[in-house]
């Protein structure tokens, strides 16, 4: 199964942290499903850590290489995307989730998120 991991779930994975479910490492664990991590959580870190380091501790280079150290797939935003955001309905406004949603949605793949809002969207949504 395809895993795409919301921006906090790849960050809690990487950096082992207690943060993370049980629920959500062993589906990140499971050498059955492959963990991704779209361009859209590379971004919305880069521009967190740079408004604040305090909102995000760790910069989008080295968030980046632990992605992909940690054998994560890479997963780039196309048009298809961007097209799909404009049909979702409006359960949440922030655009890095909604663009992680689009992808899902477009890619057949599983959205792994710790909120619970973003569930409302679709069953390829799982709030861990």
């Amino acid at each position: 199964m395809n895993l795409l991991l919301d921006t906090h779930v790849a960050l809690w994975a990487v950096t082992d942290s207690a943060e993370l479910s049980g629920r959500a490492r062993g589906l990140i664990l499971d050498p059955g499903n492959t963990p991704w991590v779209s361009a859209v959580s590379v971004w919305e870190i880069a521009i967190k850590h740079a408004l604040s380091a305090r909102r995000m501790s760790v910069g989008a280079d080295e968030a980046r290489i632990s992605f992909e150290e940690a054998g994560y797939r890479s997963l780039a935003v196309e048009p298809e995307h961007a097209v799909a955001v404009e049909s979702l309905s409006d359960h949440h406004r922030d655009p890095f989730d909604r663009m992680l949603i689009a992808q899902a949605i477009v890619e057949s793949m599983f959205l792994v998120t710790h909120d619970a809002l973003l569930g409302k969207y679709s069953e390829r949504v799982l709030v861990v």
